[in-house]
């Protein structure tokens, strides 16, 4: 990379040729696309949102279009020997999401269809048989591995059928499972055309967020081969270390400079907040979220924004199952999260899909490691995708408010500035304000959690159960300059609030809590929580 000249940032940009053309910052992911362009054959790729898929679906048209026109100076330039004219398919089933009904999704298809075969010869005859039927005869006819067919997010149809209490007031299909049942069945009629005419194709690449066996691809298309989590393409969308070091240095040098801090510190801030995923099963390979990262560097005076989950937004499919069995409750952020590896990698009915896998698949748990051959464990990549997820708990334990609607926004400025005693208000105002009927109070576990969802999802990093040589301490947070170390008891019935307190206060001071560590300002406090008054009713600070 020639670093006399910053070249532009591809924010926004998903069309391959068109990056090329304007000269923007390719990172040449190109050794892997020649791995998978070269052989004849149908793949699956799933990714989050956000994380490049069209670009990779429009790099592979350029290529199978143009040859290596466009690919000077890349990897693939010295590796792509072909020279055959394909005809190109490319179908986004995005731009087709069934929010008026079952016709006009019809309608909608079949223009879709027709306008993307109809420009390689195609025509379509609407008194003669079915569109289906029409295409499948005029593939018959085509030269053997003759036609590239790329589908972009081919889940987005069905995953429109799924509630989302969010959006449900815009439209009155969602949460319709014969609607579903209907477009899987139009769906399956495409996908079997496809598999039906194998000796045409010579190149077909799927990509969605979600592996839903009820898509029928994985029924009809039998043959793919899922990409997903294989080891040799776990870095083929995102940033890895190495690639930031080599593309990237003259933004993040000029990004550090802008905020007033080292290369170094930048880094590991950057690493903290948008790194972390990781997409094979060895859990050895990580990536930086690339579209956190782009805007990162194109607008470096905004600090480290929390993009990937502003943009991609809270998809139906992940508010849906929020509410299913394991991950329902908030008590659940932080606890330990392990699936089989079976379990995540094969396909699921989209009923019983298990909810760690879909948070997977939506980007909000990693791979952390995989022990024992088969158990996977899962964990939050980093700290924008841990506020993010707090965030969503918090929003489910006030019934859909924020913190700033009930008057308990400014935790980090209390935290930074204030006392024991604002602590002690603001919480009280937040738990005023929760939905007890769903999400009760019942024990200090359960106090503690809450808790910690709330300070997560305002951007700070609370820690559980802090360890040290005497015990474990209820929850640690750093707010700027400052170190608090919490006790939090809960109080039933006729217990005595302020022999709870003596308690706790006694405990801390026993077991040393907040001792270890260097820090210019440490608070350490007890707060005393009563069950029946369903608030904070006691505090003190301990001194050394």
């Amino acid at each position: 990379m020639d670093e006399r000249k910053i070249k532009d940032l591809p924010l926004g940009t998903s069309d391959f040729i068109a990056l090329r053309m304007a000269d923007q910052l390719y990172v040449d992911k190109t050794d892997l696309v020649y791995k998978i362009a070269s052989v004849r054959r149908k793949y699956f790729f799933s990714r989050p949102r956000r994380f490049g898929k069209s670009l990779l679906i429009s790099t592979f048209e350029a290529l199978f279009k143009y040859g290596v026109k466009y690919f000077e100076g890349l990897a693939i330039e010295k590796l792509w020997k072909e020279h055959k004219e394909y005809k190109i398919v490319r179908l986004d089933f995005s731009e087709i999401k069934p929010l008026f009904g079952l016709n006009k999704f019809c309608k909608d298809l079949t223009g879709l269809i027709i306008d993307k075969f109809s420009s390689l010869g195609f025509e379509y005859k609407s008194s003669e048989l079915s569109l289906f039927r029409q295409l499948s005869s005029w593939m018959e006819e085509q030269e053997p591995s003759s036609l590239v067919i790329l589908i972009d997010e081919y889940d987005a149809p069905l995953t429109s059928c799924l509630n989302d209490e969010y959006d449900a007031p815009l439209t009155s299909c969602l949460n319709d499972p014969i609607l579903f049942e209907q477009i899987r069945s139009l769906l399956a009629e495409f996908y079997s055309v496809i598999k039906a005419n194998d000796s045409s194709l010579r190149f077909v690449f799927i990509t969605g967020n979600t592996k839903f066996n009820k898509t029928s691809i994985f029924s009809e298309l039998n043959n793919l081969k899922d990409l997903t989590l294989d080891v040799g393409f776990g870095t083929l969308l995102g940033y890895t270390h190495d690639e930031i070091q080599r593309y990237f240095l003259p933004y993040l040098h000029e990004a550090a400079s802008t905020l007033n801090i080292s290369d170094k510190e930048l880094l590991e801030k950057l690493t903290r907040q948008y790194d972390g995923f990781c997409f094979e099963r060895t859990a050895s390979k990580h990536v930086f979220a690339p579209w956190s990262l782009l805007n990162f560097f194109s607008y470096p005076e905004n600090g480290l924004v929390d993009y990937w989950f502003e943009s991609g937004g809270k998809p139906s499919v992940l508010v849906e199952y929020l509410k299913s069995h394991a991950l329902r409750h908030p008590e659940e952020y932080s606890r330990e999260k392990t699936i089989s590896l079976s379990e995540l990698s094969g396909s699921a009915d989209i009923q019983t899909v298990s909810d760690l896998g879909l948070l997977v698949q939506a980007g909000y748990l990693t791979i952390k490691s995989v022990e024992y051959g088969d158990t996977v464990y899962l964990d939050y990549p980093n700290l924008e995708v841990r506020r993010a997820m707090a965030r969503l708990y918090l929003e489910r334990l006030l019934s859909g408010r924020v913190a700033g609607q009930v008057g308990a926004g400014p935790i980090v400025k209390v935290l930074s500035e204030e006392n024991t005693e604002s602590l002690f208000h603001i919480l009280n105002r937040l738990f005023s304000s929760i939905d007890y009927y769903k999400y009760p109070v019942r024990d200090e576990a359960s106090l503690r959690a809450y808790v910690q969802v709330y300070m997560a999802g305002a951007g700070l990093e609370p820690k559980i159960e802090h360890h040290n040589a005497f015990g474990r301490s209820d929850l640690e947070v750093r707010a700027g300059e400052r170190y608090w170390i919490l006790e939090l008891k809960v109080v039933r019935g006729e217990e005595s609030s302020k022999e709870k307190l003596r308690e706790g206060v006694a405990q801390m001071l026993s077991r040393h809590y907040g001792d270890e560590g260097v820090s210019k300002e440490k608070i350490r406090a007890v707060l005393v929580y009563s069950i029946e008054k369903k608030q904070f009713v006691k505090w003190q600070e301990v001194s050394s």
